[in-house]
């Protein structure tokens, strides 16, 4: 439901009199996009309004407060902290956060004051580089109108924060901050803005605002594990694992004093430095100049990081003020607890839960740290893997209808959203309908079935004109035809991957496609919607144009004698493989193990498990080859890496939650947990564990209740939510 707003948008002056950009278009297409105005990046705005309450509004039990703000605000309430947003959305689907603001009034005076940031870069992290920019806000008791953004709110650009180096893919900028510049004390209700502007107000704006559907994020201070005084005015400070937020510390020396502050996911030889030139391509070394009074530093954009370095001067720095600032998306601990005897799973596990975890802001994220966008392809492995760690299926859902509205792009929807940043995967693309099937087998949402199936719909008419005579797909010219990440993770695969895509039938993309129908019809069926079944078709001419008979596996193109792994595992996963096949194919993925990239080592264990192949994928599980999660570990990895080692792509980022795939596979294909029926109406437990566990232990939070399991040394002890079936195999 869209929001009416009594509540005038408010904006800073310099953005009054802009025509508003719009950088929407398919990836390929040649536009010309009018430059970003530099003296508008990394736009700081303070905005406030002071008012009184009485006694009788204080007694409402809650007090709403809706606001929204473009890029970004950080919200205060009488001097305290309460929230920051919104999520990331286009204009034409803006979200607003409804929160509860009645701890932080009082009777009489008070004040609401709110940071708001435009950051002015094209990328896949802000919906910016638009020339959009301001708030909107009203206060509600019960039916009664409190307060609302007017001319009569104050506000101020402030140039206390200003833009270093641009980092990442344009990602953000490394943050100066000169204290000696700061409106001390602006959050509190009796500072004087009496020199403050009042806002330039606009009645009528072209946004459509909805409520945003997921909590606000979890904002918290973190307490470093370990600090080292490396010399006077050096110090090294560690939290023990990678997280994502800012970095924040006191420091009181004269004015002008210089302090750096180095920061990054790992530290270079001899441990005795950061390495914040960081092998992801960012660069986190911020500035901050002293007033000669007590500060108080703590950069606005968040970064991923474990370690900090800290150089000024000796007197001025205050250690015991170190601290973290963490955020992320709510993650109840105790939702998903798995415990097992082997000890190698265990930490397997919690560097997945990790990445998960700081992998999902306000958006899942590919990484907090290089692009901070959200993809569709990573989304397949790591909203699966939230839905089963959080117990929470709202941010999944969000992401699958963001997706789905990016149709107003391109019918073949986008491989990043949101974002101004336009790129397409075709690959990406076809797996779309399958994260709505999954998400509705964990949901029973028909609703929402219903509501994107005409995505579905038009996703499938855009690649239909591609198909060549026989139904297969040919010169997928508009979008990136990927099948693996990193490039030399692909095992060799046999075609030109060029973009656009070179001349010729490949298998992968052909096999996703016959995937993404198989589902579509699913969808259909629920629905109850009549379709000609063209997937047998599909798959004899997949046969014909792939299989190699005598070898009894698959080439990865017409052209090509070559076997990928790629061009095998979605086969056996999609059900294309002929049963003579699937003997030879296991023995490949036996042989040749993950000569694959992370991501798609989802994708082979899913395959394995359709075919019984529980053992194989324990223990691929639980190798510490080169090609493991066993390898992250063994250099140290606190939250799971982009690939399988820091150094088996050329610019790895050490927090990527496309890895997580062993959440859902251990928790479906090895404990033997999935929904019988949408929504966990009905549950199927079919245990596969591997013969080395003497013992292991799930706590599960799904829509139906909590799952609790225990085996310890072949006795079992269970409990299930009450009155919902459990189905065992």
């Amino acid at each position: 439901m869209t929001q009416e707003w009594q509540a005038n948008w408010l904006t800073d002056r310099a953005f009054m009199n802009l025509e508003k950009s719009y950088l929407y278009h398919k990836e390929l297409e040649e536009v010309v996009v009018e430059p970003y105005l530099p003296d508008l990046q990394h736009h700081h705005w303070y905005v406030r309004n002071v008012f009184i309450l009485d006694e009788k509004v204080i007694d409402e039990d809650k007090i709403w407060l809706h606001l929204t703000a473009d890029d970004y605000y950080k919200l205060y309430i009488n001097g305290e902290f309460v929230a920051q947003g919104p999520a990331q959305s286009d204009a034409n689907h803006y979200y607003y956060n409804r929160i509860d603001v009645r701890s932080f009034l009082k009777v009489g005076k008070n004040v609401i004051a709110v940071h708001v940031y435009y950051q002015g870069l094209l990328n896949r992290a802000y919906n910016s580089a638009d020339n959009r920019q301001g708030l909107i806000a009203e206060l509600w008791a019960g039916q009664n109108l409190l307060v609302k953004t007017d001319r009569t709110w104050k506000a101020k650009r402030v140039n206390d924060n200003l833009p270093g180096v641009m980092f990442g893919y344009d990602t953000q900028f490394t943050e100066h901050m000169d204290a000696r510049q700061s409106e001390l004390g602006w959050k509190e209700v009796d500072y004087d803005d009496s020199d403050w502007a009042h806002a330039e107000a606009i009645e009528h704006t072209d946004y459509t605002f909805v409520q945003q559907p997921t909590p606000l994020l979890d904002v918290y201070k973190k307490q470093p594990s370990h600090v080292e005084r490396l010399a006077a005015g050096h110090y090294l400070i560690d939290f023990g694992t990678e997280l994502t937020g800012q970095f924040a510390m006191r420091a009181h020396g004269n004015a002008g004093e210089q302090v750096h502050i180095l920061s990054g996911e790992e530290l270079l030889p001899g441990d005795q430095a950061v390495r914040y030139e960081m092998r992801c391509n960012c660069y986190y070394h911020d500035q901050w100049t002293l007033s000669g009074d007590i500060d108080d530093f703590e950069t606005y954009d968040y970064k991923a990081f474990r370690y900090v370095e800290v150089q000024g001067p000796a007197e001025a720095l205050i250690p015991d003020s170190f601290h973290a600032v963490v955020r992320h998306y709510p993650l109840d601990e105790h939702s998903c607890v798995l415990h097992s005897s082997d000890e190698l799973m265990n930490q397997i596990f919690d560097i997945c839960k990790n990445g998960v975890r700081y992998g999902s802001q306000e958006n899942f994220v590919d990484c907090p740290s290089r692009e901070k966008g959200q993809y569709l392809g990573d989304n397949t492995i790591i909203g699966h893997s939230h839905m089963l760690l959080s117990g929470d299926l709202r941010l999944y859902r969000k992401a699958i209808e963001q997706f789905g509205r990016s149709s107003f792009v391109c019918k073949g929807v986008m491989a990043v959203v949101p974002g101004h940043f336009m790129q397409e995967i075709a690959d990406f693309s076809l797996q779309w309908p399958m994260q709505v099937m999954q998400y509705y087998r964990y949901s029973g949402d028909t609703a929402f079935l219903q509501e994107m199936y005409p995505y579905a719909e038009g996703l499938l008419t855009h690649f239909e004109q591609f198909e060549r005579e026989d139904g297969l797909l040919e010169g997928v010219t508009d979008k990136w035809n990927l099948v693996d990440w990193p490039q030399n993770l692909r095992d060799n695969y046999d075609f030109d991957l060029s973009r656009p895509v070179g001349p010729g039938c490949h298998n992968v993309i052909n096999a996703l496609y016959i995937g993404c129908i198989n589902t579509v019809n699913e969808i259909r069926e629920l629905l109850e919607v009549a379709y000609e079944n063209r997937l047998p078709r599909l798959k004899k001419s997949f046969l014909e144009a792939f299989y190699d008979e005598k070898n009894r596996l698959f080439r990865d193109s017409e052209q090509s004698t070559h076997h990928a792994l790629h061009a095998n595992v979605l086969p056996l996963l999609f059900h294309i493989a002929p049963e003579q096949s699937i003997s030879s194919i296991v023995d490949m993925i036996r042989t040749k193990r993950f000569a694959c990239g992370v991501y798609f080592s989802y994708f082979v264990m899913k395959a394995l498990a359709e075919v019984g192949e529980h053992a194989l994928i324990y223990d691929l599980l639980s190798a510490d080859d080169e090609h493991s999660w066993g390898n992250m570990i063994k250099e140290g990895a606190t939250t799971c890496f982009e690939a399988w080692g820091k150094d088996q792509k050329w610019n790895t980022s050490l927090c990527h939650p496309w890895a997580s795939g062993p959440v859902p596979v251990l928790i479906e294909d090895i404990i033997g947990l999935k929904p019988a029926k949408p929504g966990w109406q009905e549950i199927a437990f079919c245990p596969k564990l591997p013969a080395s566990w003497t013992s292991f232990s799930l706590q599960l939070n799904v829509p139906s209740g909590t799952i609790q399991l225990r085996y310890e040394n072949g006795e079992w002890s269970e409990s299930f939510p009450p009155d919902i079936p459990v189905i065992r195999q």
